[in-house]
């Protein structure tokens, strides 16, 4: 994040030298916009900009407070000053973003520019991203639930609380499968390992799926797709899962209540904090599936959430916002 913009602009630079042209600028919250405009020739200034929030590094829950870096949330609050619309990728992220840029700016001793704040939010817009689209699920292989859970292996995920329920699951003798997949990195939670061992004769599959036809069969064979996390701006796992046909049981916190429409009927998609809560939730769903009656004769209700944003259509709504901007600015 610190060199991005150095390294952008260099290959900026290679890519003008071969002929290349551009548009309009898209970038992540990883890049300091202003740092790269700053680098670059005029005509690649002058284009319109978009700079598509993801993450942010203001409300990234570290995991030890003295690890916070001010210089990571400023260059956020640069970025989306000098971008010409900044867009966010749920109404959760972009409240939760701009509420705590205005707590952050207020802690500063003196020329606390506040201003900024709502000249972000003036230029700011929710645009979802896409998810893949996934094939119709075949009929269900007898056995116990079967349970994934597909996030980063980081304590933001809170996987603590995963193995907590499943650890109330087997003292209650209910019997499940579980998968725990998702991306690692060189520091792994200590929680992963002893619960690799102690959920051994449970686990169908762990680690990264390599492969993505593995990762989908992941999805297609659970009957109920977990999240445990603290930290959550959209969730596209858990509509994958969804989409895969799994039962989607999530925090009712984050971006969930946003993504999985708690408004519409969807209470049971959540579960409250602790690991009790989460395992009553499980001993439910495992009753219901063992009475074939999961979905209670509606089993496509995950899927028709999961479909509105699948990138067939997504992708056409960014290609059109995109035009737009850019449009305007021949414009002006």
């Amino acid at each position: 994040m610190r060199h991005s913009a150095i390294t952008l602009a260099n290959q900026t630079a290679e890519k003008i030298g071969t002929g290349g042209k551009w548009d309009i600028i898209f970038c992540s919250d990883m890049l300091n916009l202003a740092e790269y405009l700053g680098l670059v020739p005029q005509a690649i200034q002058k284009l319109p900009s978009v700079v598509y929030f993801h993450e942010n590094q203001l409300t990234y829950p570290v995991a030890h407070p003295q690890e916070f870096d001010f210089h990571y949330a400023l260059t956020n609050l640069i970025t989306a000053l000098a971008a010409t619309e900044v867009w966010f990728n749920s109404s959760y992220h972009q409240d939760i973003f701009l509420d705590e840029l205005r707590d952050f700016l207020k802690r500063m001793p003196d020329y606390q520019p506040l201003e900024t704040v709502d000249d972000i939010r003036h230029k700011s817009l929710v645009r979802y991203p896409g998810i893949h689209q996934f094939p119709k699920r075949g009929e269900r292989i007898p056995g116990p639930m079967r349970i994934v859970w597909a996030a980063r292996w980081e304590h933001d995920k809170n996987p603590a609380l995963l193995f907590g329920s499943l650890r109330i699951l087997k003292a209650r003798k209910i019997e499940f499968r579980i998968s725990v997949i998702g991306e690692q990195f060189r520091q792994i939670p200590d929680v992963f390992n002893s619960a690799k061992q102690e959920f051994s004769d449970y686990i169908d599959r762990w680690e990264y799926q390599q492969k993505r036809h593995d990762y989908e069969a992941a999805l297609l064979e659970a009957d109920v797709f977990v999240s445990t996390a603290d930290h959550e701006f959209f969730g596209i796992s858990v509509l994958e899962g969804a989409a895969a046909g799994a039962f989607p049981l999530v925090p009712e916190k984050l971006a969930y209540p946003e993504t999985l429409e708690l408004d519409a009927g969807n209470e049971d998609f959540y579960f409250k904090d602790g690991a009790d809560h989460l395992a009553d939730r499980l001993v439910q769903l495992s009753e219901k599936i063992r009475n074939n009656n999961l979905w209670s004769s509606d089993p496509d209700r995950a899927i028709r959430i999961a479909e509105k944003f699948y990138w067939k259509t997504k992708a056409c709504l960014l290609d059109q916002e995109l035009i737009r901007i850019f449009e305007r600015k021949e414009k002006s």
